[in-house]
């Protein structure tokens, strides 16, 4: 299960949550701004909170009160950015391969990583573009080498920033799929980024909502209306 107590104190804004979730997509909804990528960014380990406390299982990722914070690249999480961060110089099969968690490892899994590699382009059907380079693909592809990426290290949490925010409709729709599937066959907790009402409905098993840095309940009417009416989507 991944626990998380985050108080992070930025120049002109604090950002204070709590999350829970065991297995299923947990989406961090609200508008712009209200500090949805900044708690994604705790959790990865690319940003210290000032306080709290965060966990996954039975590991500690960081403890502000007995002084613990493990580094990004030992965490085991995989991190889905909204621009992609693809690298342009590398074919998509190249850069899959970077979210191996070292070159030690590779050099000593090779057998292992090529069936790897193989079972998660097919997962995600990009196996005839392994030689393309970024340039070559369209967002939807982009995207789904971004994911590969994010999967290849086997991660035991998966985070989302707005992954559909810059697709169509219609491979929205599709990604939305693809996302649940990938869910349930590996079985880890997903945290996702989102201020789309659409993709909140699609994809949520459990739902914080964020505004102005604080955890908000629309029932208490502490959010604005639009959050419910979907204006955002």
């Amino acid at each position: 299960m991944l626990k998380a107590a985050i108080f992070k104190k930025l120049p002109n804004f604090a950002v204070e949550a709590e999350l829970a979730i065991d297995q299923g997509i947990l989406v961090l909804f609200g508008p712009s701004g209200s500090g949805k990528t900044t708690i994604l960014n705790c959790l990865a380990g690319l940003q210290k909170p000032t306080s709290g406390q965060i966990s996954l299982g039975d590991r500690l990722f960081f403890d502000s009160a007995r002084n613990v914070n493990i580094p990004a690249r030992l965490r085991r999480i995989g991190y889905v950015f909204q621009d992609y961060a693809l690298f342009p110089h590398m074919t998509v099969k190249n850069n899959t391969l970077y979210g191996m968690p070292s070159s030690a490892m590779l050099a000593k899994k090779n057998a292992g990583n090529a069936n790897a590699l193989a079972e998660i382009l097919a997962m995600l059907r990009i196996s005839h573009l392994r030689d393309r380079y970024p340039a070559q693909l369209s967002g939807g592809e982009k995207q789904r080498v971004a994911l590969a990426r994010a999967l290849m290290m086997e991660p035991d949490l998966l985070l989302l920033d707005e992954p559909l925010s810059a697709l169509d409709a219609d491979t929205r729709c599709a990604l939305q799929q693809e996302l649940k599937k990938i869910q349930r066959i590996r079985n880890i907790p997903f945290v996702l980024v989102t201020h789309s009402k659409k993709e909140l409905d699609a994809l949520a098993d459990t739902v914080v909502f964020l505004n102005n840095g604080k955890v908000a309940t629309p029932a208490a009417q502490k959010i604005p209306l639009g959050w419910a009416t979907g204006q955002w989507a």
